[in-house]
């Protein structure tokens, strides 16, 4: 299948590996790339909870994101680097798995993950379990090429409604067909839960970079996002409306919820922190 493990699959190779207990990989952004978000961070580390979890059932099962406490999002990650992934696994069994996990770049944390926990679901319905069995055994020896991630589409998003310091709404078109869906699942299409993230992120930061009591020099980028939620799949071709509104703030910076939905059905919550840039 063209693309499969390259277009959606953030893990080069798996370089330490204890049993449902924890795990470290690799994987370089490729260097031609305009960028990399730092979701997809999330997702490289997600990933490799995924894979020691479904090896622990066997691939009986594979989990799908639906709680994360607490994402930190220290530094930006680039084109180029190598991010160097660990996970430890807290819990795991044919109905959940609770993990933690970083991701480094040259030794500096770029992103942190806590209280993760994803609903183990039928392999079968969504991949093949032989064929993911085939994939770890080889990222556990001699990995899969380095660079060959194509990227991600740029998100559709367009503004619907903007009150300053109140309401920001915009919709999100899905695309009917793209690459990730090869990975994302290869029997059972997604929208993935960390390109929703992203995606609501940017409508967010937009707002607070509109609000006038805000320092106007200030560039606010997410810092901390937690008590994220997903309630349901998004399928390929669905709009989503997005909504960002003001929260408390910290001492550091503004915050703010966001919430997505398709039609009248909430299918994601969280609430982002931002903080100035240097």
């Amino acid at each position: 299948m063209s693309g499969r493990y390259s277009a959606f699959t953030f893990c080069d190779r798996i370089t330490s590996y204890v049993p449902a207990r924890r795990a470290s990989a690799r994987f370089a952004i490729p260097a031609g790339l305009p960028a990399f978000a730092s979701c997809l961070v999330a997702e490289a580390t997600g990933q490799l909870a995924a894979w020691v979890s479904m090896a622990h059932i066997g691939f009986r099962g594979r989990p799908v994101a639906a709680l994360a406490g607490e994402t930190r999002y220290t530094h930006d990650v680039a084109p180029g680097d190598l991010l160097e992934l660990d996970v430890d696994i807290e819990h795991c069994d044919d109905e959940t798995v609770a993990y933690s996990g970083r991701a480094t770049v040259a030794g500096r944390t770029v992103l942190e993950l806590a209280d993760c926990v994803g609903p183990m679901l039928p392999q079968d319905e969504y991949d093949s379990p032989d064929d993911l069995a085939r994939e770890f055994d080889r990222l556990r020896g001699d990995g899969e090429m380095p660079g060959r991630f194509p990227g991600v589409p740029p998100h559709v998003i367009d503004t619907t409604e903007q009150v300053t310091g109140k309401i920001r709404r915009a919709t999100l078109q899905v695309p009917t067909a793209a690459p990730f869906f090869t990975d994302h699942f290869p029997r059972r299409p997604v929208f993935p839960a960390t390109l929703l993230l992203d995606a609501a992120l940017s409508v967010a930061r937009k707002f607070v970079h509109d609000d006038p009591a805000l320092p106007v020099e200030a560039r606010w980028r997410p810092q901390r996002v937690t008590n994220v939620k997903m309630r349901d799949f998004i399928l390929p071709g669905q709009t989503v409306e997005l909504t960002a509104e003001p929260l408390s703030p910290t001492a550091v910076g503004p915050r703010a919820s966001v919430v997505a939905r398709v039609g009248e059905r909430t299918v994601a919550t969280a609430r982002a922190e931002f903080t100035a840039e240097a």
